[in-house]
């Protein structure tokens, strides 16, 4: 399915041919734990009707994705009727082209149809410094609850590793 297309973009279904494309150019720009594995996940959860799972194609290229799941599954917002958006990259080659500003409006209007409110979850590490400052820029406010770490709220003085499960989480009025 098509969700967005002009002349350079198109945002459509993450395809499993996206899959190999996306963890191979990941393992390209050093992430070196990039699999299809996940994304062969977000397939089977769309198909099983628990999530949208969407790709940015740029001048035919696949260059980003993004999903919706369509009920927070784990952390501040579980169980609370709220879609999350759940692992958005652009890969770096494609990044300033205003193709996550694109990713994440198409995911919002998708959120949109469940629920007046979307939450998300953001890694600390310098990493995400690009999708901190995305998300500020949109409106993501912090639930409140601080920081999380493998899934349980970090309490105060206790050890953490600044790592992928470290994690904000946030979230967004859509109306």
């Amino acid at each position: 399915m098509i969700y967005y297309s002009d002349k350079e973009l198109t945002i459509r279904s993450l395809t499993q041919e996206d899959a190999d494309i996306i963890a191979a150019e990941e393992v390209a720009q050093g992430w070196i734990h990039a699999s299809p594995k996940k994304y062969l996940q977000r397939l089977k959860d769309q198909q099983d009707g628990k999530a949208v799972a969407l790709a940015a194609e740029y001048c035919g290229q696949a260059a980003g994705y993004i999903n919706v799941y369509f009920q927070a599954r784990q952390g501040a917002f579980a169980g609370q009727n709220i879609p999350e958006i759940v692992d958005f990259g652009v890969l770096e080659k494609y990044r300033r082209r205003g193709i996550g500003t694109k990713l994440m409006d198409i995911a919002e209007q998708i959120a949109g149809e469940y629920a007046d409110t979307v939450c998300l979850g953001v890694g600390l590490h310098t990493g995400y410094g690009s999708a901190q400052r995305l998300y500020i820029k949109r409106g993501y406010l912090p639930d409140g609850s601080g920081v999380w770490y493998r899934d349980v709220i970090c309490k105060p003085y206790s050890n953490c590793c600044n790592d992928d499960d470290l994690i904000l989480y946030l979230s967004k009025k859509l109306r």
